[in-house]
């Protein structure tokens, strides 16, 4: 400094951060679809590319009332940008309520393998110890807990029945309460929202693709993603939480399922083609073997494909833990 001068009188105010575009973006997870990979992944990320990662302590909570909506948009929009906010959360309308429409992502998986995913995550956990699901599920009896999944699938139980077997088009048709109805209307309004307001909705079977096209899309969040999702040490921990206990339904039962999850498959069939001919359009070939042909026509075996890294609802105590290691 010469004299009295400071700083500001010889180069002006500081130059403002410029913010990428994005700069709001919305993962609004789906349960058991390997949303704990990519929560751990972006971790990683935000520290690596410093954007802020806002994530929830609410892991069971995916339908809102009108006040929960304006509450939680209002957080977020307000949330220091560029963010990255995640939570299991049904699709929400920020302009609706008078705030910016943010970019959003998500991830999708066959409608069958997640259901019983998650069916058997509930009841056995994974291999970070099947006591865990103890911790999670204390009130389950143990008849539920080792209930046969035919038997809950041909006897037609709560937990195998609809509406509980639509689960994923609620994530993408939003709020109203005409989303959690299995029907042409939700399933048309998801596959809307698909259109206009996500920017990527990807399929679980292909993450690396998916990986490769987030960071194609979004340098500034996924930039270098795939190198972190290859490295020995990530995997190692991933593998830790796959689903234990596992069984495969009877052809009897699978079909069933599929009969219930017809509008399911409607919207796991539309998202996969838009994903491919995303793939198409930036070079990337499919890896998958030989493509598996449409429920209808076919009795497959659901547990044949790999499974990257499952998830669970309550992912947060867990990474906090591998971060403070």
């Amino acid at each position: 400094l010469v004299g009295n001068s400071t700083y500001l009188d010889d180069h002006g105010p500081p130059p403002q951060k410029v913010l990428p575009f994005p700069s709001q973006v919305v993962y609004n997870r789906v349960g058991k679809c390997g949303s704990r990979t990519v929560v751990l992944l972006l971790r990683i990320l935000s520290e690596k590319h410093g954007f802020n990662l806002v994530t929830s302590d609410i892991h069971n909570k995916t339908r809102l009332t009108k006040n929960e909506q304006m509450e939680l948009i209002k957080n977020v929009s307000t949330a220091e940008q560029p963010y990255l906010f995640t939570r299991h959360v049904h699709f929400l309308n920020f302009s609706r309520f008078g705030g910016d429409q943010p970019v959003y992502i998500n991830i999708i998986r066959d409608p069958v393998n997640r259901f019983l995913s998650n069916y058997f995550f509930r009841r056995f956990g994974d291999w970070r110890g099947e006591q865990n699901h103890m911790i999670r599920t204390p009130s389950m009896r143990q008849e539920e807990r080792y209930l046969d999944i035919n038997v809950c699938i041909l006897e037609n139980y709560p937990e195998c029945s609809n509406p509980r077997l639509f689960y994923i088009i609620p994530y993408f048709c939003g709020q109203h309460p005409r989303c959690r109805e299995p029907g042409e209307w939700a399933l048309e309004r998801a596959k809307l929202n698909v259109n206009e307001n996500f920017l990527l909705v990807g399929i679980l079977e292909e993450l690396e693709d998916v990986l490769l096209l987030l960071e194609r899309f979004l340098p500034h969040y996924f930039k270098d993603v795939l190198s972190i999702y290859k490295n020995p040490e990530h995997r190692k921990l991933g593998n830790l939480t796959v689903t234990v206990k596992k069984t495969v339904p009877s052809p009897e039962a699978i079909q069933i399922l599929y009969q219930r999850m017809r509008y399911e498959y409607e919207f796991y069939y539309y998202v996969k083609e838009q994903f491919h001919l995303l793939k198409r359009k930036f070079g990337l070939k499919s890896h998958i073997r030989k493509p598996r042909p449409r429920p209808e026509f076919f009795i497959p075996s659901p547990l044949e494909t790999e499974e990257p890294i499952d998830d669970e609802e309550d992912d947060e105590k867990w990474l906090e833990d591998i971060y403070k290691r």
